[in-house]
């Protein structure tokens, strides 16, 4: 690899350094990016190269061609792969980076290296802040993530194409141009040739920042990413793949009301971005009858009614009875503190955060007609003093990303 103080070979001795003797393949697509790419990584004796020909352009053949008498030039091996781009809803720019990807995930190497540089990470941070994208979408491109068990890398991620077009003039090189990169039609074709230009005469610097934006967004993003990983195990499920993973976060943060997923066998929920595995059995529940037990087993809502010695429920009206755990029918009400008026339970649950679905699985103590106790919010006026402390425990929990 030839020495230059071009930012893009450093980024490359960098990124070869930190894979050792990985089998690596360049995504080709015979753009100055993927050539310069190329171009850098050559000598690295793991190195081959993939061209998708997507077949959407008049010089799809054309552009294939030129890949192959690049390769042979540099001693690199090559795989040609022909993809059929089906249009969905998403548009057909979606489509084909679907069909590229599946054809990257079929490669029989240990890590895919792509193009990507600091301009296209600030477009598309735009782009997906544009189409009110979550943190998933602030993140941007990762700089290496995973695809079908193998690694996915950027390594020029840093780099801006100014200086990698820089570099490929310095060392002479060819390359080919994609007619449909004038196309302002296309979204980021629009924002690169109208809006980036119009940012930077106020905004000099807009690509960095949104590109040092996107970095910091990705760190909470794996933070909340690892927080689900190990929630999820905590109860016993299994760890989500990659590409489930990305998904349930960007649907578990996408500021809906009420979010609802499955996965393994349960329901994830969130609710004011609380997310909770609602593992609730969805079985009838009959009223029990509480007769002192300190533990009393309700394996139809998931879990157990526990007594301890405390300020409770007073003693002398533990003796009144019958007591009995039903549900919520509808109206009950509660009165917790002596200088607050009796509020209705749809109102209190609201106030401490429990959500709706959760509401109507919570196993309530009553005294005859009389509300005694409610999980999370306390025992009614008056029925309190030194006596026995009701708890609710779930054998689920749940947590805050």
């Amino acid at each position: 690899m030839a020495s230059s103080r071009n930012p893009a070979s450093a980024s490359a001795r960098a990124f070869l350094q930190a894979q050792g003797q990985k089998r690596i393949a360049v995504g080709l697509s015979g753009g100055i990016d993927s050539v310069v790419l190329l171009h850098l990584l050559k000598h690295h004796p793991g190195i081959s190269a993939i061209h998708v020909h997507h077949g959407l352009s008049p010089n799809a053949d054309a552009w294939a061609a030129f890949c192959r008498r690049l390769c042979r030039q540099w001693g690199v091996r090559l795989k040609v792969s022909k993809v059929k781009v089906r249009p969905s809803g998403k548009g057909l720019e979606a489509a084909a980076r679907e069909a590229r990807y599946a054809a990257f995930g079929k490669l029989n190497v240990d890590l895919i290296a792509l193009a990507h540089h600091l301009d296209d990470q600030a477009e598309t941070v735009l782009m997906n802040l544009l189409r009110g994208a979550g943190l998933r979408g602030a993140s941007g491109m990762r700089g290496v993530s995973r695809l079908e068990g193998k690694l996915l890398a950027r390594p020029l991620l840093e780099v801006s194409r100014a200086r990698i077009e820089e570099y490929g003039r310095a060392h002479d090189l060819e390359w080919i141009e994609d007619e449909s990169n004038a196309d302002e039609a296309l979204t980021r074709n629009f924002l690169r040739r109208r809006v980036g230009p119009l940012l930077e005469t106020r905004f000099p610097d807009w690509k960095r920042a949104l590109a040092r934006a996107a970095r910091l967004a990705a760190e909470k993003d794996d933070r909340a990413g690892r927080l689900l990983r190990e929630f999820l195990s905590s109860q016993g499920l299994k760890a989500p793949s990659e590409a489930k993973l990305v998904e349930m976060l960007k649907q578990l943060t996408s500021g809906a009301a009420r979010t609802r997923l499955e996965h393994d066998g349960a329901t994830v929920r969130v609710y004011r971005g609380r997310v909770s595995l609602d593992a609730t059995p969805a079985g009838r529940f009959a009223p029990l009858p509480w007769k002192g037990e300190r533990r009393l087993k309700i394996p139809a809502l998931g879990g157990e009614l526990r007594f301890t010695a405390g300020e409770g429920v007073a003693s002398e009206h533990l003796k009144k009875g019958p007591f009995q755990v039903r549900l919520r029918s509808g109206g009950e009400r509660l009165q917790v503190h002596p200088r607050r008026p009796r509020r209705t339970l749809k109102n209190l649950f609201q106030e401490a955060g429990v959500p709706s679905w959760a509401r109507e699985r919570m196993p309530l103590l009553f005294c005859g007609e009389d509300l005694v106790w409610a999980p999370g919010l306390g025992v009614d006026v008056r029925y309190q003093g030194r006596g026995l402390v009701p708890e609710w425990i779930l054998e689920k929990t749940a947590f805050r990303p």
